[in-house]
């Protein structure tokens, strides 16, 4: 590849993150807030803004990781999503620091429990994982519980089709199974 396809190719993947990353930052919906707030983080309302953002942004970035065509696109993701919160408003000049430490605690959080394969239902963590961080009871398995995970599967719904939106999704040749590829490589 000459180095003006290669800039030419890391400029649009580029550009391509931008918009992904874009989706994962649109604020939480309003009702989603207030629940939050009445059920985990004791009436606090930015608490609670905050872990939706997080958990969003974490699950976006997860699915880039994972989900991606290109092996190389959760890395770049990851990096926009890094100038993104240095360029949020929301977040004061002195706090970036502060932000992406919370976000990064998130994401590890979310991360395992997506992986791990023991205990609960996988929703059922992940809700009890955002109630954990909002302050909230997360030793139960109730309706706040189920119906945080939902909202997680929810986000992690969006940032998948926002992925495939962005960056083109898997096509497999009609008469070939996707197991018989495994071990001979992708079709090219």
């Amino acid at each position: 590849m000459s180095f003006l396809a290669r800039w030419r190719a890391d400029r649009d993947a580029q550009r391509k993150a931008a918009r992904y990353v874009a989706t994962l930052f649109v604020e939480p919906a309003l009702r989603d807030i207030e629940w939050l707030a009445q059920h985990a983080t004791r009436g606090d309302v930015d608490h609670a803004t905050w872990e939706l953002r997080y958990a969003r942004r974490a699950l976006g970035l997860i699915a880039a990781q994972r989900d991606a065509l290109d092996d190389r696109t959760g890395s770049i993701v990851a990096r926009e999503i890094s100038e993104a919160f240095a360029r949020d408003r929301g977040i004061a000049a002195d706090k970036t620091d502060t932000a992406e430490r919370q976000f990064n605690a998130r994401l590890s959080a979310y991360r395992d429990g997506l992986a791990s394969r023991a205990g609960a239902p996988t929703w059922t963590r992940m809700g009890q994982t955002l109630f954990a961080f909002g302050g909230g009871s997360f030793k139960l398995r109730d309706d706040n519980i189920i119906r945080a995970g939902e909202l997680l599967f929810g986000y992690l719904t969006e940032a998948n089709e926002a992925l495939r939106a962005t960056f083109g999704a898997v096509a497999l040749p009609e008469n070939v199974a996707p197991s018989e590829l495994v071990g001979r490589g992708a079709p090219r």
